[in-house]
């Protein structure tokens, strides 16, 4: 890097939902950061549409819907932003999608792309009937994620281009103090550039782990269905045969999305009892569908109202103030002993000032005397429980973290049929609750459960957790927990699974779930102690969860390649009692630039973003209001970016021949 007059050059690998609030966060610092008279070149390369990416690409199945209302997705900044670089407020999926039916703003800001109605009529019609507290379809969210990226494009200057190259990137290579050069599948030549971030987005594995491996070569030996963890709307559901036996895996969102597939999508309907219930009518193409997991039910329903009260101030108990004491000891934090109680009070704080605030009526006093005694009590103190109990008279009202956690801890069942029925009643229960306002407290809960989200990458950072407690704790046991009450998905969907149990399309086998494999049989086995001596035999079974991330199998060949030859690092914590390898690609917390073995440390011209790093918590859109994390990292490095390229930079190839300017 030399000439400070020729163009520089940013290359981005991946142009999904990441790179487009990268994009955003370039274009609103440009002003303050770039030269008006320096031209900057900006490279994407990606093979799915900018925007969207390959997740949340328009071609995939109508049925496939987001486990958020719309009101909950933005991709930019707002006032609770605390960010150095400009705020640039813009609409949410609900008030962008207001504009098709003539309820949003009557002017959008100079900056903002035109609003080019979807060339897909279904989209469009949903766009003009979506109401705020509408669950939309990944098809709705596409088209959002593409007028952000164009409106991104839009507020860029004049002397910034950008380019999209369809196609993949292979690898990157240059030395650690001269340009990078990023080779592309089916070009010869590859793109130079001065800074190359990778930002690819969820990633599934090349190489299956050693379970699914052996599970697959049992399928093959006995020509039954495997399905290896898969990303839903990729996944190939045409083996499967009407009316056989099939074992999911899992009880998330890929559950919902899969079973969705299995059942509407070959041809199978709901109708509407006048009693609200549902009815599945079967299309008589469906599979028998045998789910069970660790906890043994279904995430928990989304929440399908707004909060009744103010908004709770958050960070309360667990802050950068809270994070700091933790950090000013000298011993090694245990998660479950140093850090869970101050996430647990700050998660209670959440519940109970909604419902002090909200539904004062069935509290027995004032919400700033219950204050003043609840923040000087520990979360697990006699007191605590003490002051809750004699707060709060109704147990139904009370947050009790523990039996959410596993609800079928202890409990048996003495046959199949007797378990339906409990977990009938435990799902509609659930679905009955989250649509209630009365129970707005869940949501007081939610919100500050996001908030302890947030503020943990800070606390993994920093290396003080037990190897144990990253292992074991925050990507195994709380990232499950947050994804259990967080993650779920809408009200209606487990309405309709609760009508395929009835339908007998569904059924249940319990937590726990154990799965085998009958060499005499040529069967998958599933087991579970919620119903003991009880073991189902099917012909197919399904992994109902997302690939993890693991960089030694992982599809991508930039970063397989770059893991091969040793020029970035996963993620190993480490202990005498314990070494972790998440899987992760390691990066600097303070500025995201690639850890790099050979030269010791960061690289300085490669920088990492998003699902595949160990950035924990760091998603690529959020609900509005929260001050997300993604967006903060995200500014963060477009300003860092701004600047190191602003310095000094040089460059030597233009767009080729492929790509498309923007």
């Amino acid at each position: 890097m030399n000439d400070v007059t020729s163009p520089a050059v940013l290359a981005v690998v991946g142009a999904g939902p990441r790179a487009t609030g990268l994009l955003e966060r370039i274009a609103a610092n440009t002003g303050e950061l770039w030269p008006r008279e320096r031209e900057l070149h900006i490279h994407l390369i990606d093979p799915h549409p900018p925007g969207p990416g390959r997740i949340w690409r328009q071609e995939q199945s109508p049925l496939l819907r987001m486990n958020s209302m719309a009101e909950d997705v933005t991709m930019f900044t707002d006032e609770s932003s605390v960010i150095e670089g400009p705020v640039r407020p813009g609409p949410s999926l609900a008030e962008w999608a207001a504009r098709f039916a003539g309820r949003g703003p009557g002017t959008p800001p100079a900056q903002e792309a035109p609003v080019t109605a979807p060339a897909d009529p279904e989209v469009l019609g949903e766009l003009r009937a979506l109401a705020p507290t509408d669950f939309p379809t990944r098809r709705v969210q596409s088209a959002y994620l593409d007028w952000v990226f164009r409106a991104a494009l839009a507020a860029l200057p004049p002397s910034v281009t950008v380019t999209w190259h369809r196609t993949t990137a292979t690898s990157v290579t240059g030395p650690a103090d001269g340009p990078q050069h990023v080779h592309l599948a089916g070009r010869a030549t590859p793109l130079t550039a001065d800074l190359v971030v990778l930002a690819q987005g969820h990633l599934g594995t090349a190489v299956p782990a050693a379970e699914h491996r052996a599970l697959a070569a049992f399928a093959r030996r006995h020509s039954r269905f495997y399905l290896p963890p898969a990303f839903s709307a990729d996944a190939d559901l045409s083996g499967p045969r009407p009316g056989e036996h099939v074992v999911l895996r899992g009880f998330g969102l890929a559950f919902v999305d899969l079973t969705v597939l299995l059942t509407e999508g070959r041809g199978g309907s709901y109708r509407t009892e006048p009693d609200g219930t549902l009815t599945y009518l079967p299309s008589g193409r469906e599979p028998v569908l045998h789910v069970g997991s660790r906890r043994g039910v279904p995430y928990h329903s989304k929440t399908g109202y707004r909060l009744q009260g103010p908004r709770p101030p958050l960070p309360r108990h667990f802050g950068p103030e809270a994070i700091g004491a933790l950090l000013a000891g000298d011993r090694p934090l245990d998660l479950r002993r140093d850090v869970w109680p101050l996430m647990a009070k700050e998660i209670g704080f959440g519940h109970y000032h909604e419902l002090f605030h909200a539904h004062p009526e069935r509290t027995t006093r004032s919400w700033s005397a219950f204050e003043a005694a609840y923040d000087r009590l520990d979360w697990y103190s006699p007191g605590m429980a003490d002051l809750v109990a004699a707060s709060v008279p109704d147990p139904a009202d009370r947050l009790d973290l523990d039996a959410l956690d596993r609800p079928l801890t202890g409990v048996t069942f003495p046959a199949p049929d007797a378990f339906q029925e409990h977990l009938r009643e435990h799902i509609a229960q659930d679905v009955a609750r989250r649509e209630d306002p009365e129970h707005s407290a869940d949501l007081g809960a939610f919100l500050a459960l996001l908030s302890v989200y947030g503020q943990l990458p800070a606390l993994v950072a920093s290396g003080r957790l037990t190897a144990r407690s990253v292992a074991e704790g925050i990507d195994g046991w709380w990232h499950g927990f947050f994804s259990f009450l967080a993650s779920g998905p809408p009200g209606f969907r487990l309405r309709q699974l609760l009508a395929l149990s009835r339908a007998g399309i569904v059924r249940f086998l319990g937590a726990d779930l154990r799965i085998g494999t009958d060499e005499a049989r040529g069967t998958f086995t599933a087991t579970s102690p919620t119903v003991p001596g009880h073991t189902v035999h099917a012909t197919a079974l399904i992994e109902a969860y997302l690939p993890r991330h693991a960089l030694d199998r992982t599809e991508d060949p930039l970063l397989r390649r770059l893991h091969r030859a040793g020029e970035l690092a996963e993620e190993v914590v480490a202990d005498p009692d314990h070494t972790h390898r998440s899987g992760l690609l390691s990066v600097s917390p303070a500025d995201a630039h690639v850890i790099d073995p050979l030269l010791g440390g960061p690289h300085p011209r490669r920088i990492a973003l998003g699902a595949p790093t160990n950035s924990r918590a760091v998603a690529a859109f959020a609900r509005p209001r929260t001050n997300a994390p993604g967006f903060r990292q995200n500014d963060a490095v477009a300003r860092a970016l701004l600047r190191a390229l602003g310095e000094n930079t040089r460059q030597d190839c233009l767009p080729t021949a492929g790509s498309s300017s923007l």
